[in-house]
């Protein structure tokens, strides 16, 4: 690794560990125990969620922050403990964060500084998969945090509404046989606009935290693509498959099964129970993490640190044939 210690270090995380701890994050998110200061670095990364058991770390069966961790154990030559690896959002078994504008954002933290990012990034595709590839990788200043210094994500669900199934289509949006109607299925989102406590859209978490189930959702689309239908939804924050969840109501009204004004009803019972009367979850491959929006005063670039990276592209050198 090259790279003279410069730039703007992180606070001791001793003491980022003990703020988290004392707000009651997750301890498998929260930054772990650490003396050292060091330097907070930013990954764009971009993943097909098929052959993975979601974000969040675990062994078996393998996870895309598990599958990232190794890549940087060997890139950077630092333990597990001393990386402090955060994603932005803990996609689900499946989910997916790819495409032109879609990305899920980690940071991880070293005790040295870079003079540039360039090798490190291509070390880390080279190590990655095919279905994991790290977009950009940059610095950012002491107070950005991944997941808590967002102020909103955008999730995608594509609905493939035909007869046939289009097998390119068959991993990334779910096929829905029946005749949806898009106009019904637009007036119902319109419910889930504006702040309201979602619990009854909520499975039990796999974690310890009691999450706050009031989140404000800011737009709730439905875009026509022939026969694609994408649903678009952006929020502050949302509970574990709540996404799916409501998607899953939508295609019921989509169905004209049920009328769009049972929405309100299931968000004012509180209560799951009530929509497991009219809907199941639906299915991970067709939602995608798109993009995750952040506060301003936690995106300025640090002092005397490398430029972000986006890659470099590969150039053939021209060889002179001698003239005769």
């Amino acid at each position: 690794m090259d790279g003279a210690v410069l730039g703007l270090p992180c606070p001791p995380l001793s003491l980022v560990a003990s703020r988290r701890k004392a707000e009651g994050e997750d301890s498998k998110q929260m930054v772990m125990k650490s003396t050292l200061p060091g330097f907070k670095w930013r990954l764009v990364i971009a993943y097909d969620g098929t052959n993975y058991a979601g974000w969040q770390f675990q062994l078996s069966p393998p996870t895309v922050q598990c599958i990232l961790e190794k890549a940087l154990i060997r890139a950077t030559k630092l333990e597990r403990k001393d990386l402090h690896l955060v994603g932005a959002s803990r996609t689900d078994t499946g989910v997916h964060a790819w495409g032109q504008s879609s990305f899920q954002v980690a940071h991880f933290v070293t005790p040295f500084n870079y003079d540039s990012l360039d090798s490190i990034h291509a070390a880390l595709n080279g190590l990655l998969p095919f279905d994991i590839r790290v977009r950009e990788i940059g610095p950012v200043v002491p107070e950005f945090h991944a997941r808590l210094s967002a102020k909103s994500k955008i999730y995608h669900y594509k609905i493939y509404n035909d007869t046939i199934m289009d097998p390119l289509h068959r991993l990334y949006a779910y096929h829905s046989a029946y005749e949806l109607n898009p106009a019904v299925m637009r007036e119902a989102a319109k419910h889930f606009i504006g702040k309201h406590d979602f619990s009854s859209f909520a499975n039990a978490s796999r974690n310890d935290r009691v999450p706050d189930p009031v989140k404000t959702i800011f737009r709730f689309d439905v875009v026509e693509l022939g026969a694609l239908l994408q649903l678009e939804v952006e929020g502050s924050g949302f509970l574990y498959r709540q996404v799916r969840n409501m998607v899953a109501l939508l295609l019921q009204i989509g169905r004209e099964a049920v009328s769009s004004d049972i929405v309100p009803m299931i968000l004012a019972s509180r209560d799951r129970r009530e929509l497991a009367k009219h809907a199941f979850s639906a299915p991970p491959h067709g939602l995608c993490l798109v993009s995750v929006n952040y506060n301003e005063e936690h995106l300025p670039l640090p002092s005397d640190c490398p430029p972000t990276s986006f890659g470099r592209h590969r150039t053939i050198s021209k060889c002179k044939l001698p003239s005769y």
